[in-house]
């Protein structure tokens, strides 16, 4: 796992140096953001609907018609590809997640990180999420994470937390049963620390799965 923190950190580190524009303003590195996320909404054949017709559509997103809903707080663009099995985390609750993810660096055109790779057949990003009235916290749990040995943090970015007002998070019990699957279009304020600090949005395709 060390020898593995090490090439992710590496190379976000490059990623870091050839990003960094030292002659960029942060509203012109908003706009920036903003042009890419447009682009690949149109790229992507992209329906965006707001967050009252996701509520008529009875908190769901028609995937025949590639929708994505807007979330005006946050900013985030969350498809529910799978709404999962079990119960959704009850309020005052404490569980623990487990995650598969691909994250794609919309800015940089480039797939950026992944555990859902045979490489790490038998590796889950593993966090503890709590959600207080409502609101979801979360933190990854060191040392059985990809995220955290990449990033450098156990924080799990908020664009993830997104998701848990809507999704069930439970373990198959029949062969019926399917985990819960998004896919996110996450806004720099709203990522890791990378992200953040060089504003970059990230496409993420994320499973949860209640842990053990």
């Amino acid at each position: 796992m060390k020898k593995l923190a090490f090439v992710f950190i590496a190379f976000m580190a490059f990623v870091f140096i050839a990003s960094c524009d030292d002659t960029e303003t942060y509203a012109e590195q908003k706009d920036k953001e903003k042009a890419a996320i447009k682009k690949f909404l149109q790229d992507s054949a992209i329906t965006v609907i707001n967050e009252s017709q996701f509520k008529e559509q009875g908190y769901t997103t028609d995937l025949s018609k590639n929708e994505f809903v807007l979330m005006k707080t946050s900013g985030v663009y969350m498809q529910i590809v799978r709404e999962g099995c079990g119960e959704k985390i009850k309020d005052g609750e404490t569980a623990t997640v487990l995650c598969r993810f691909t994250e794609y660096n919309i800015l940089e055109d480039t797939l950026q990180l992944t555990n859902n790779i045979l490489y790490f057949a038998s590796v889950v990003d593993k966090m503890t999420v709590i959600n207080t009235s409502g609101t979801f916290t979360g933190s990854f749990i060191d040392g059985e994470s990809v995220m955290a040995a990449a990033y450098g943090s156990t924080s799990v970015p908020s664009g993830w937390l997104v998701p848990f007002t809507y999704i069930k998070v439970g373990r198959p019990q029949t062969a019926d049963e399917e985990i819960a699957k998004v896919n996110l279009i996450v806004p720099h304020d709203q990522g890791h620390i990378y992200a953040s600090s060089e504003v970059y949005p990230c496409y993420y395709t994320i499973t949860y799965e209640r842990g053990r």
